[in-house]
């Protein structure tokens, strides 16, 4: 804890720290009046999976050559580009809702366009922070960063919920618009990446190719990616695309409650996200172990409960087992990425996220509207946890040993 709060020292991070926290929160003001602004646009599961859908077609397109533009060129100066477009494209949604034109195709549309603008963003953003730290502080930096941003998803949905129920749902669209204005300003803050060696320099404008062959090559790595995939597969669909559904026809609850619910699990991800500060390394293998369980456990009772005072729970639960593991593998996959490739790296393990992302989106969905919501999510939870605990025992001993690579064993895996 001493080293994260020793990371507030004047200096750049903490000015994008700053910024980031002030634009997450509108971020996701925004993603919880989106969630619900579909709920009230159509009962099909399905459909709230196609928005998704279209963001994910463009990411799974383009975020290997974003994040080899995240080698190549100004991280700034990208970022900077993808907020701009965020804020046009969330004035662009507020306006169609005020004036009683929304449809559904329009928000399918607009993420779609979005989904390539995070095509950039993303590896971008991954490999920023490292760059903002000294080496030994990348582990802490991390989890500061996904304890701010876990921290807002604890502010924003909530405030959300309150500003729907009273302005509309326009309102938390035209809020996030600002907040990127405070990131912007505060990306523009931000020294440029000192130029490496002709040599390095040299890696950073190799193929994007370089990025799959390090991670294949890297055994921990590898297990890293595969678990956050298990995780996109059969977990995220249930939180991110079928929850407003959920609220709204299993418990019968308004937006209020959901931003509540929001909330809640926001909850549990600042915990786990702050609970990383104190993890050993020799120790985060037991706490994979434990986040999986916490999840699985979490979604069952998802699928049993009619009552909010148990979904409430069951979601901070869900939350913080996924905050944990998330940053775990955040943590592990940046502390073993060799400077001149850690935009392509961040960019194959944010694939296996966001890539996956659009297609287990209709998966679950077209389930959950065959089977029943409630079958789909006990399926999810099973399918889940006998896949991650598999990934995880295969990979045991090398999680629980986690070295540093040094630059002559980076240089090897490179070779192999």
């Amino acid at each position: 804890m001493r080293a994260a709060l020793a990371l507030l020292r004047p200096g750049p991070f903490r000015r994008y720290i700053v910024g980031t926290a002030i634009s997450d929160t509108g971020t996701w003001m925004q993603v919880m009046a989106q969630g619900w602004l579909m709920s009230t646009l159509t009962n099909k599961a399905i459909l709230l999976g196609m928005a998704n859908f279209a963001a994910g077609l463009p990411m799974l397109a383009l975020t290997m050559f974003g994040g080899s533009a995240a080698d190549r060129c100004d991280k700034r100066k990208i970022l900077v580009a993808t907020q701009v477009v965020q804020i046009a494209f969330a004035l662009l949604i507020g306006a169609l809702i005020m004036s009683g034109q929304i449809q559904i195709w329009h928000v399918i549309v607009v993420s779609f366009l979005l989904g390539t603008a995070f095509a950039f963003e993303m590896p971008a953003l991954s490999a920023l922070v490292p760059e903002l730290v000294r080496r030994e502080e990348i582990g802490s930096a991390i989890a500061f960063d996904r304890a701010v941003f876990h921290g807002t998803r604890l502010v924003g949905p909530a405030v959300a919920g309150f500003i729907v129920a009273l302005w509309g749902t326009a309102s938390a669209f035209f809020v996030n618009a600002f907040s990127f204005l405070a990131f912007i300003a505060a990306l523009l803050s931000l020294p440029p990446r000192p130029a490496g060696s002709v040599e390095e320099e040299q890696k950073r404008a190799s193929g994007i190719k370089d990025g799959f062959r390090y991670v294949a090559a890297d055994r921990t790595m590898l297990a890293m990616v595969s678990l956050i995939a298990v995780t996109t597969v059969f977990i995220f669909p249930v939180i991110s695309v079928m929850m407003p559904l959920y609220v709204r026809n299993e418990l019968g609850l308004g937006p209020d409650r959901m931003g509540f619910l929001m909330a809640m699990s926001g909850i549990g991800a600042v915990a786990g996200a702050v609970g990383l500060l104190s993890i050993a390394r020799g120790r985060r293998l037991a706490w994979i172990l434990a986040g999986v369980i916490a999840v699985t456990c979490g979604v069952l009772v998802l699928a049993g409960t009619r009552r909010f005072a148990l979904a409430a729970p069951a979601l901070t639960m869900i939350s913080l087992g996924l905050s944990m593991n998330f940053g775990l593998a955040n943590t592990i996959v940046q502390e073993r990425a060799p400077a001149h490739l850690r935009g392509r790296i961040s960019a194959v393990m944010g694939l296996s996220f966001f890539g996956l992302m659009p297609i287990a989106g209709l998966v679950v969905t077209s389930l959950s509207d065959l089977i029943g919501m409630r079958r789909a999510l006990a399926s999810a939870a099973i399918a889940y946890g006998l896949g991650a605990l598999f990934i995880v025992s295969r990979a045991a001993r090398n999680i629980a040993k986690i070295p540093v690579l040094e630059k002559s064993e980076a240089e090897a895996v490179t070779a192999a």
